[in-house]
């Protein structure tokens, strides 16, 4: 019988997270995995370091990259690890569901939500999802959910910000042809504008040193897809967040008017109503794939004037 206390036997909870941050290459994709924060992940890899006195990763800018001694280490534990899953004593009889429903505006859903949702299920296949559409100014009660995404709050900490970034007037390449030589600040009064109270344009006015009262002509549109696709058509000029036009700016559709930039109205947050580990491993997913979202949107933007 061996003498355990003579041995540095590392927790399993370390081994997971070690195996997870290789399975993901990331903390915080890895910490999602496993329903953790991307700091707990990070002590317990750092823990489990110090204990074995070698470096697992190498880090790269975000990606986390196996060292010689990872690469050694790794093999030495998969077949443990395995043998351990094998045993039917660790298995469930019956896999556990949590149920979670979100809701959120139409816009956020299909344009920051949607598209990489199988992210989510992938790494969190024991949670059945419900996304439900609110409607836009609806005010924070919304439905019944376990998640809330809300963005008609116009006090929101920064911190607590989903899409924290600067508004950017865009229009349709074929409404701009209409106007040869138009300077985008001095000349924009000339240019249709759609209005929403959603994104409302005095701020921008304002930011660009323009005299000019909030449009008061033209269909009023509450939702910010809706008016992006008529902004796409050259119906108008839209103020809107780049990350929400990230599709209609990538395929040509939409293009940036000037460089003049003005902070949002009101913000999109995230609100957990019923506590559990499946809505804080959502919530933290969804404040990383927004924050990824705003950066990309930020090096793909480009200005049409």
């Amino acid at each position: 019988m061996h003498n355990f206390s003579d041995y540095r036997l590392p927790s399993l909870d370390a081994l997971l997270a070690f195996q997870a941050a290789v399975q993901w290459q990331s903390a915080e994709r890895a910490a999602d995995a496993l329903a953790l924060t991307g700091s707990a992940l990070r002590k317990r890899i750092a823990g489990l370091e110090q204990r074995l006195g070698v470096t697992l990763f190498e880090r790269q800018g975000g990606a986390l990259v196996l060292t010689l001694q990872g690469q050694v280490y790794l093999e030495q534990i998969t077949p443990i690890l395995a043998q351990l899953l094998a045993i039917p004593g660790h298995q469930r009889p019956v896999q556990r569901q949590q149920h979670l429903s979100v809701s959120c505006p139409p816009t956020f859903a299909r344009q920051i939500l949607i598209p990489r949702l199988q992210e989510h299920s992938q790494a969190h296949p024991d949670v059945d999802l419900q996304v439900q559409l609110s409607a836009p100014m609806g005010g924070v009660e919304g439905g019944a959910c376990d998640v809330l995404v809300s963005g008609d709050s116009a006090e929101v900490e920064p911190a607590r910000r989903l899409l924290d970034e600067r508004l950017q007037p865009m229009a349709a390449p074929a409404l701009l042809a209409r106007y040869p030589g138009l300077d985008p600040v001095r000349d924009f009064a000339r240019l249709p504008l759609l209005r929403s109270p959603l994104e409302p344009w005095r701020p921008w006015f304002r930011q660009a040193g323009l005299a000019l009262a909030e449009p008061a002509q033209g269909p009023a549109l509450l939702d910010l897809g809706m008016m992006l696709g008529a902004a796409a058509k050259a119906q108008g000029v839209v103020l809107a967040r780049p990350s929400l036009a990230q599709a209609w700016l990538d395929d040509g559709q939409l293009v940036a008017i000037g460089e003049v930039r003005s902070e949002p109205s009101f913000h999109y947050q995230l609100q957990v109503r019923q506590a559990s580990s499946a809505a804080q491993a959502f919530s933290t997913w969804l404040t990383r794939i927004c924050n990824e979202a705003v950066q990309e949107a930020e090096s793909r933007l480009r200005f049409s004037l």
